[in-house]
Order: structure tokens, then C-alpha cells, then sequence
């Protein structure tokens, strides 16, 4: 009877029920009443793991393994160690029936092989998880009854301000700490500027290219991006706590916690549960106004309540009108062309007017060269029609078989198979020579028990602390080649879809295609084009830089070139705005 163990910890402690006291357990509990050898046991061990989901890669391996057939049972310390959340549990219940896997908690006496062993394991399960809903539930609970003191309670500061400790002593003569925000005179300045330039120039993206043309920076030294921007002009903590605001906050349906009177026109504001926490919707991540708390806080505030409301209407106004990437229905590059002179991507930029072959005529100009108004990069354009058809020219020349960049794939792809078989090999040598380490300690600690001499034990103990060394070595080394196997795996993957892909170019499928789905192959082939004004570079998954042969481009139109092309977008006063920030950030 083949066993398996897994064993979790949430954190690298090094303390308490750590993975190896878990697995030890284990094993001598299958030992003991399930009459397994030491070498039938297969061990999975995730450490730095929370419980709450079961995206762990040893739970994931364990999951393939017992359908498989791998194992005829799995024993785990505790129940929580599988899965804090009653969904997950019960998915993998199912799961190991399906394949046949008995189950067994050794901390509860759970034991799938009976009715009343599942009915109480489901129980358990259900009371794990409603602990863990409780605590934090708890948890928030508290963080709101905090929030609405006013006080900083951690994080990341906003910019203009930093966190400073302030202390206190409570009426039972306790020292009190709380934490609050404190003013950066020069980054104060600098969201000043932002929330003027968008009071009048009323475009996030035109305050984008202002602060970029004249090298103003985040406090982090930085580039400006809307999205940083827009959160600063939506962050209550830059308010002034005023009667106008106060009225319009109540208007508006958010919840205020402090009352009127503490509106005094000096303090700022404190927001929490501002945004959702899930990471993958990133564009709806803001929850609605009624479900922010809102206090005042122990801080100065930077703008007025006028100033911010009206930021606020205009981004309100301006969302149906947020911006959109320039999209062009035939361009076959964006995300693969990059500036050489900055970095940045080059965008298309479609024209009114046709070419001989009846295409809409597009360039393609570089994302900074065009927000910073050429101030930080003056790269040429490049004819956008020219460049695409050169591009699938070249890969169509190079997906012939006989080319050199098609046989340094294939060779590739036999190194990387020959070194994943010498690597699988070493792997299964090493867990061998690790049952055997096992077994060896394992006849050790019986010799312990049937009690020895003191210099029997001492020599021993100092066996055991050897082995215990080795072992530890071999599990070192272990996770190296699995590293790189998987390493291997994902190249040899990779080697193989481009040369997919580039057969796909070769034959009569590509003209069949449609846009999208030639943007799609060319990406799965194409890493990176880079163009440096004269010439291009093109790097291909898995082979060599392959350098364009230097094409005949034709001149860009009036319309790509001088200020036409970059509108004016300020009321005079910006170099003498920009000086005073920049001076400000220098001090």
C-alpha cells in the first residue's frame, strides 16, 4: 500500500507544528496502524502557503499524482493543513473517491473509510472555515472602528505626506501610540500642480504629457501615468475638511463620521474601503461612494473643498471620454516595436489618406516621443505599412525549413530534451538515495528505543546528525534540478510553438487569416522589434538577434512633424510651474 503525506505551514517559522514534526507524525501513524513500510510513503510539502485556496505547487502535484493512481491513501496532520475553505475541501473528498484514495486526519481521528468519519470530517471543515471568516471579519471590523478616529493606519503614504508616530498617555496611565500623516513641503507642491494643471487644462492625459515633457517625476522618481494620477485627484486626503465640502460629501452618499463642526477648513480628510480588493479586475477596483468612511483627519489638508469637487465633477464628466489606446484595424506590431532611444513601446498613428494599393496609410511613433512633445525623444517615425509587410516578409523567408534561424530551433529543441531525460535521471537517483537516508535514520531511532550504552548513543546521535546533513543536501539539490527541469519544460514548450508558428507562416493558412489572428502568430514568434531611427533589430523566442536589412521609408507628412502633431496644452505659465517644481524637488 502506497501512502501519501502532505504537509502545509503558512509561514517560514522554523517553529511549532513546522512541515517536518508533520510529516514524522504522519508516517509513524501509517507505520503503526496501517502497516506501511517507510518506502511506501510519498511526501508533498508546502511551506509559505496560506490554507484559504488550494493554489499551493505540491497540493497541485499531490491532486495529479492520486489521479494517477499513485497512492492508495492520504494522511495529513490536521484538517486545516488541507484546506481552510469548506468548497475546496469538499472538491477534493470527491476528488479522492473518484480516484480511490482513502483519506486521514490524524489530529482529528477523521477516517473516510466510514460514514461517520465523512459526515464529522465535513463538520470540522464547515467550523475551520467559519473560524477563519470570523477572525477576519473581526479583523475589518476593528480597522473601521480605527479609521474613523482620523488616524493613519499604514500602508503605503500618499504622496505628500509621510507617517509619524504620536504618543499619548491613556486615562489609565498606559502609553498609547497612534500614527499620523505629516506634510513633504516639496511633494506637496507637486500635487498642488497636479490639481491646478487639471482645474484647467481638464484632461488627465494632457497632464500626463505636461508633467513628462518637463521631466516631473513621481516621488519615487518616476514617470507620471494617469492612473497615478487620477488617484491623487480622487484622494480625499488631500482636501481641506471645509463647510462646502462637507455639504457636498453628505450630498453625495458618502459615509462621514465626523460632524460637522470638525469641518474647521484646516485638516484633511482620512478614506478607507475606498477600493475592492480583487487584484484581477484592476478597471473596476473603486467601490461605490456610499461604502467609503470618511473622517477627518489629524493632518493639514493641501487643496480646497472647492478645488476638489470640481476635480471630481470633471473626472465624472470626462469618464464616458477616458482614454483609449489608439487603436489601428491593420497594424500588425503594437506591443512588439520599441523605441531604441527610450524603451517605449511606438504606437500607431493612423493618416486621412490612402496609399497605392488602396491601405489606409499609418505611421508608427514613439509612445514618449509624443506625450513628452519630442522634448525627451525625437525618433524618427517609421511608414507603418512599409514596416509590417517587411516584417512578415522576413519570418517568411526565415520559416523555410532550410533557413538557418528554422534549423537552430530544432537544434535547440533537441538540447533541451536531451537535458531534461540527464536531469530526470539525476532527480530520481537523488530521491532514491533519499528513501534510503529515510530508511537508514529510521533504524537508527529504533536502536534509540530499545535502549543502548551512553557511548553507543553518542555515536549514534552523531550518525543521525550526519545523515540528517546529507539529507538535507540531497533536498537542496532536489529543488534546484526540479527548478530547472521545469526551467527545460517551459523552453522546450516555447521552442516548439514558434516553430509552430512559423510553419504557419510558410504555408498558405497565413493569407487566410484575419488581423487579429496574425497579431496573435506574430507574437507567439516575435519577442521584440526594436528601431533606432535607420534600421531595425528583430528578436526572435528562443534564436538569435536577426538585424532587418535597412529599408527606403518614406518621408513623414507635415502632420507627423513640429507642433501640428503636438498641440500646445497650457495657459503660458508652464516652464515658470515646472521651474518652480523642479526647484522645489532639488532642495
Amino acid at each position: 500500500m502506497k501512502a501519501a503525506i502532505y504537509s502545509r505551514k503558512s509561514k517560514f517559522t522554523g517553529k511549532g507544528e513546522s512541515v517536518e514534526n508533520q510529516i514524522q507524525l504522519c508516517k509513524e501513524h501509517g507505520m503503526k496502524y496501517l502497516g506501511i513500510v517507510d518506502t511506501d510513503f510519498i511526501i508533498y510539502e508546502d511551506e509559505g502557503f496560506s490554507g484559504g485556496n488550494t493554489n499551493r505547487p505540491q497540493f497541485q502535484k499531490l491532486i495529479k499524482d492520486a489521479r494517477a493512481k499513485k497512492f492508495d491513501i492520504l494522511i495529513c496532520y490536521r484538517l486545516d493543513r488541507i484546506s481552510r475553505n469548506v468548497s475546496d475541501f469538499s472538491q477534493l473528498i470527491k476528488d479522492l473517491n473518484k480516484y480511490n484514495v482513502n483519506f486521514i486526519s490524524i489530529r482529528e481521528q477523521f477516517d473516510t473509510t466510514t460514514p461517520m468519519g465523512r459526515a464529522m470530517m465535513y463538520i470540522a471543515s464547515v467550523f475551520s472555515q467559519l473560524e477563519r471568516e470570523t477572525i477576519a471579519e473581526r479583523i475589518k471590523d476593528n480597522m473601521m472602528q480605527l479609521a474613523k478616529t482620523g488616524r493613519w493606519l499604514g500602508g503605503i503614504t500618499p504622496t505628500g505626506y509621510k507617517s509619524e508616530a504620536v504618543t499619548s498617555i491613556d486615562p489609565s496611565g498606559k502609553e498609547r501610540k497612534m500614527f499620523k500623516l505629516t506634510p513633504i513641503p516639496e511633494e506637496i507642491n507637486l500635487v498642488k500642480l497636479i490639481y491646478d494643471k487639471y482645474v484647467s487644462l481638464k484632461s488627465i492625459t494632457k497632464v500626463e504629457k505636461y508633467l513628462i515633457e518637463n521631466n516631473i517625476n513621481t516621488k519615487n522618481g518616476l514617470d507620471f501615468h494617469r492612473y497615478s494620477i487620477r488617484f491623487i485627484l480622487s484622494n480625499p486626503v488631500y482636501a481641506i475638511a471645509d463647510k462646502v465640502l462637507y455639504d457636498y460629501l453628505m450630498e453625495n452618499g458618502y459615509d462621514v463620521c465626523s460632524d460637522s463642526e470638525e469641518f474647521n477648513g484646516i485638516n484633511g480628510l482620512t478614506a478607507y474601503n475606498k477600493t475592492k480588493q480583487d487584484k484581477e479586475n484592476y478597471s473596476d477596483r473603486y467601490r461605490d461612494n456610499s461604502e467609503w468612511i470618511i473622517a477627518v483627519g489629524m493632518h493639514s489638508g493641501i487643496v480646497s473643498g472647492t478645488v476638489w469637487i470640481e476635480a471630481q465633477e470633471l473626472m465624472a464628466q470626462n469618464k464616458s471620454k477616458a482614454y483609449r489606446k489608439v487603436k489601428n484595424s491593420q497594424s500588425l506590431l503594437s506591443g512588439i516595436l520599441r523605441c531604441s532611444q527610450c524603451g517605449s513601446y511606438m504606437r500607431p498613428k493612423s493618416m486621412k489618406r490612402t496609399n497605392a494599393d488602396g491601405e489606409q496609410v499609418f505611421y508608427y511613433m514613439c509612445e514618449m516621443k509624443e506625450k513628452s512633445r519630442k522634448s525627451r525623444c525625437d525618433i524618427a517615425n517609421i511608414n507603418g505599412n512599409t514596416l509590417d509587410a517587411s516584417v512578415v516578409k522576413e519570418l517568411k523567408n526565415l520559416a523555410s525549413k532550410n533557413s538557418p534561424v528554422f534549423q537552430e530551433i530544432f537544434d535547440k529543441k533537441t538540447l533541451v530534451d536531451t537535458a531534461k531525460d540527464a536531469l530526470q535521471s539525476e532527480i530520481e537517483t537523488l530521491q532514491t538515495k533519499m528513501s534510503e537516508l529515510d530508511m537508514a535514520i529510521q533504524n537508527l531511532v529504533t536502536a534509540i528505543s530499545k535502549g543502548q550504552k551512553d557511548e553507543v548513543l553518542t555515536i549514534i546521535f552523531s550518525s543521525m546528525e550526519e545523515l540528517a546533513k546529507e539529507k538535507e543536501n540531497i533536498k537542496k539539490r532536489l529543488s534546484e534540478l526540479q527548478n530547472v527541469e521545469k526551467a527545460a519544460e517551459f523552453n522546450g514548450l516555447n521552442l516548439e510553438l514558434v516553430a509552430q508558428s512559423l510553419g504557419t507562416l510558410h504555408d498558405s493558412a497565413w493569407d487566410l487569416m484575419d488581423v487579429d489572428d496574425k497579431r496573435r502568430m506574430i507574437k507567439s514568434v516575435v519577442d521584440k522589434i526594436v528601431w533606432d531611427g535607420k534600421k531595425l533589430d528583430m528578436m526572435l523566442f528562443g534564436s538569435k538577434c536577426i538585424e532587418m536589412p535597412e529599408m527606403e521609408l518614406p518621408a513623414p507628412p507635415e502632420s507627423f512633424n513640429g507642433e501640428e502633431m503636438f498641440p500646445q496644452c497650457g495657459n503660458g505659465k508652464r516652464d515658470s510651474d515646472a521651474d518652480q517644481v523642479n526647484k522645489e524637488n532639488s532642495k
